[in-house]
Order: C-alpha cells, then structure tokens, then sequence
C-alpha cells in the first residue's frame, strides 16, 4: 500500500519542506521522450545542476548494485525515484525498475515524475508497481496556452503538433492524474513558470489539478534554454505572485532544487552522485535535445 500524504511529509525530502533530512537517489533509466517542450534541453554531462541531466542512461537491472553502494554511503537516503532523463512512460524502464527496487529494496519509497501524456493510459501499470507519489508536470490547462510551450506530442505513433497535440497532453494528464489519486498515491504537479506565456494561468493550473486529486504544487522558475532562450527567467516578484496565486487551491512546495536526473544524498546537503556513478564514466558529454524531464 502506498505511503499516505501525511507519512511521506516525515520521510520524503519533497514533501516535508525540509523539516527532515533524508535523502534519495535518483535513477537515470529512460533514454527518450514523446512530447517536445520548447524549455526543455536534454544533456548527457556531469557538470549543469538542473533536471533532465544525467552524465549516463542507466538499464533498469544496472540500478540495484548502485542503490546498494548508494545506500552505504549515504544510508540518510529513504527515497528511489526516477526522473528522466527523458519521461519515464516512454520506455518501459521505469516501470521495470520500480518493480526491481521493490523487490530488492522494499524499505525505500518509491517516486516517478512524468509529463503525464501517457498516465491514464498506463495508469493501472503505473500503481501495480507500488508507487508511493508520482509527479505529472502540468504547464497549462488551456491548450492554447500549452501550444506555446510544447511544439508537439508522439502519440499512438503519429507528431501532433500545436493545439491538438496539447489538448490531447492535458486531457491524458488531467485523467491520468484522476485515476493514480483515486489509488491512494500522492500526486505532486510541477508547473514551470513563464511569466509572458502562463503566469496569468498559474491559479487555474492549480485549481483544476486539485480537483483532480493533487495534494502538493510546484512552481519551477523557468531556465532560459532550447527554444526558450530568450525568454527571461522570472522575477522574484512574478514568483511570489504565481505561488500566492496557487496557494489559494493548493498547498505549494517551495523548496525545489532543480536536481539532476541522477541525483543522489540529501538535497541541499550532501551529493555523491559523480561517486555513486563513476563506474559508468561520462559517455555522453556532446548529445544535447530537446525533451521534457516530466
């Protein structure tokens, strides 16, 4: 059974605002994504501290030796997760693993992030894996809105582009988001903020995940890259108003540190990520493209 909202605010660095100091290890296990966010650059590196970087794609089986070694090096880590580098329902990965750490590592919990295009879909997967909180990144609501940040979406094996495609992203989320909360899992939705395209759209982002079953709201500051370098990152005052628009719906979670896909220790306080994975080197240095880190 799945770890309620109030247990994972005592053990889950996302959700107890830093009030406990536990840490996770994040697995970098899905090579590619379906949807192509215009803010979004994949990297394959060892050096930028934001998400979708991983200085390498790991397979589902190569995690549990390094959880393992993680685990002795840090035992403050209480939480698996997977994060990317690309979404995590676009290759069966994620899902393998999950059921690999629960049944070597049944102690840990166990989080997923998504862009949400495939979560109704593959709903009943996603749970059957004993999940314990999940993360959809949900942009806009309107897809007019979406069209703006999303160029298109891989679905059933067709590019939809623009507002078609962004209708599509929002309804699978907004089901998708429907059905994990009904299992009892907790759901955290992730919102990168661009002033000029979403910031007046913050509070109906919030309200209507809510209703959908959301319990926790995260407002990203946008990171000028891809196709959106030369939007300006938000202001300190456009922050504060997009989370005191949100908190109206929605308890927020404001201590984000825009961690890397293969993160591992205490956010904050400790990492050990380039020890945990230097076996595998860096491989990847040069393969850049755009995605969406869920």
């Amino acid at each position: 059974m799945a770890k309620s909202f109030t247990e994972l605010k005592e053990s889950h660095p996302c959700f107890g605002q830093g009030r406990a100091a536990t840490g996770r290890i994040h697995l970098p296990v899905c090579p590619g994504c379906n949807i192509a966010c215009r803010f979004c650059e994949r990297s394959l590196n060892d050096t930028e501290n934001r998400p979708g970087v991983t200085a390498k794609v790991l397979k589902p089986e190569e995690t549990i030796p390094l959880i393992k070694k993680a685990l002795e090096i840090s035992p403050e880590i209480k939480v698996a997760g997977i994060a990317g580098p690309g979404d995590t329902l676009a290759s069966e990965n994620a899902l393998k693993t999950f059921r690999l750490i629960d049944k070597e590592f049944p102690q840990l919990i166990k989080c997923m992030s998504t862009n949400g295009l495939l979560l109704s879909q593959r709903a009943e997967d996603i749970i059957a894996t004993g999940i314990d909180s999940l993360t959809v990144t949900v942009n806009a609501v309107n897809p007019e809105i979406e069209a703006q940040l999303n160029d298109y979406v891989i679905w059933q094996g067709k590019k939809i582009e623009g507002v078609e495609g962004a209708r599509i992203l929002i309804k699978n989320q907004l089901e998708g988001i429907r059905k994990i909360a009904q299992a009892g899992i907790t759901i955290k939705v992730n919102t990168v903020l661009v002033p000029r395209i979403n910031g007046s759209h913050i509070e109906e982002i919030a309200r209507t995940v809510a209703a959908a079953g959301a319990k926790k709201y995260n407002i990203i500051p946008l990171i000028p890259t891809a196709k959106l370098a030369d939007e300006p990152a938000p202001t300190c005052q456009e922050i504060h108003a997009a989370r005191a628009a949100a908190g109206k719906h929605i308890e927020l979670f404001l201590h984000c540190n825009h961690c890397r896909a293969d993160a591992v220790g205490v956010p904050g306080r400790t990492e050990f990520s380039r020890q945990i994975y230097a076996q595998f080197g860096n491989t990847g240095a040069d393969l850049k493209e755009n995605f969406s880190h869920g």
